[in-house]
């Protein structure tokens, strides 16, 4: 399957900075967080392709606001988290599941934090990963639900994927968490060379996605809470020792949500 030309992930772009993750194989496409059906409607034309299924992560509108229509003028089945409100949806997961979509294999795991809810889709086969929000190149999402130790332990889950996982997260934040790790880690050669190679992919109009659990584990302070310069950086942040890297995480967390 991992060789197959016929078989392909492309971004469709929507809104300021969103991602809406087409996933092709052959003449059938599945789409990831649709959040608007127009540009996905357009590619499927584009393209000539049918839509078969759509895979949703969490309930924000921005990653649901076109799954409606797109059920309306595709029938295409719609699977989503089993406790959150997810528009149209056919199969409902809370994580552990194993689904098949387009001939793919992917592992339905459970990621709380940015909402209650959150899954992401792992396919090992192809080495993809669609996470929604929960991890983003150089960050990850905000807690608007879930508690930091949720979402400590969600991101310690996708760490532990293969480094050639590729991360197909929904957001075009790359530069400005790139910003934020340098500060964590001002004296980091490889955030830097990182920054520099993302800047230049932006400039041509590049998306900078996706990335690699590799990537991020050299270069994402929030999974590298146990690296003694980012706990360093915390603990100056908070002014006081932290005894956990889930208390490093939170401090970095709420940092960078002022930063």
């Amino acid at each position: 399957m991992e060789s197959d030309p016929d078989l392909a992930v492309e971004p469709v772009p929507a809104f300021d900075d969103n991602y809406l993750w087409l996933i092709a194989h052959g003449s059938q496409a599945a789409v990831v967080d649709p959040g608007d059906a127009e540009p996905v409607l357009h590619r499927l034309r584009q393209r000539d392709l049918t839509l078969a299924a759509i895979l949703v992560t969490h309930h924000h509108g921005d990653h649901v606001g076109g799954v409606e229509s797109l059920v309306h003028a595709t029938g295409a089945r719609v699977y989503g988290p089993r406790d959150e409100p997810i528009p149209s949806r056919d199969v409902a997961l809370a994580g552990g599941e194993r689904i098949e979509v387009l001939g793919v294999e992917f592992d339905v795991l459970a990621v709380p934090g940015h909402t209650r809810g959150h899954i992401a889709y792992h396919a090992p086969s192809m080495r993809w990963l669609f996470c929604g929000d929960t991890l983003f190149a150089a960050g990850c999402g905000r807690l608007f639900e879930g508690t930091a130790a949720q979402m400590s332990e969600s991101l310690a889950r996708l760490a532990r994927l293969p480094d050639d996982t590729r991360v197909y997260c929904a957001h075009e934040y790359t530069l400005s968490n790139l910003r934020f790790a340098l500060a964590v880690e001002p004296d980091s050669a490889v955030l830097r060379a990182r920054q520099q190679a993302c800047s230049a992919l932006r400039a041509r109009g590049v998306p900078t996605l996706p990335s690699t659990i590799g990537e991020e584990r050299a270069t994402n302070p929030f999974l590298r809470c146990d690296v003694p310069a980012v706990k360093s950086s915390a603990e100056a942040r908070e002014g006081h020792p932290l005894s956990s890297s889930t208390d490093v995480f939170a401090v970095l967390r709420q940092w960078k949500n002022s930063f």
